[in-house]
């Protein structure tokens, strides 16, 4: 008797969860996934505008030091990647605003709403930095 296996405390057999591999990523999922980590890129971005503005607040020489590195190649990246989290982060948050009414939980408006948010957002980046690029700004 005392070989035996007890059954107290023994797990019964369950189903494992579902693993990433067995789920397709739908558009709505790949947006939440986005607006977080567009949400987390800004905390970044807007310290680097910060600094932008001590700049500008500190002096000529100061300021040109750091406009300096934004007018780097890696430096028009953050910033047009900055510009593009904004937007996006933003389209997101109207897109949860409309359904804090309750409104588009139909799954071909959710659908629609999560491919504006990626459309929008980025031919709001484009449409910015041509503008800029129009001016002569960089």
């Amino acid at each position: 008797m005392a070989d035996a296996p007890s059954q107290r405390g023994a797990r019964p057999e369950r189903p494992l969860s579902p693993h990433i591999q067995i789920y397709k990523p739908l558009i709505n999922m790949v947006m939440s996934i986005l607006h977080r980590i567009t949400g987390a890129a800004l905390y970044i971005g807007t310290l680097l505008l910060v600094w932008w503005l001590i700049a500008a607040a500190t002096s000529p020489q100061y300021f040109d030091y750091v406009s300096s590195w934004f007018q780097t190649l890696i430096g028009q990246l953050i910033m047009i990647g900055y510009t593009w989290a904004l937007l996006h982060h933003m389209l997101g948050g109207l897109r949860h605003f409309l359904w804090d009414t309750g409104r588009g939980f139909d799954l071909a408006t959710i659908d629609k709403l999560s491919w504006a948010t990626i459309v929008l957002s980025l031919a709001g980046t484009v449409a910015i930095w041509l503008a800029v690029a129009a001016k002569g700004m960089f």
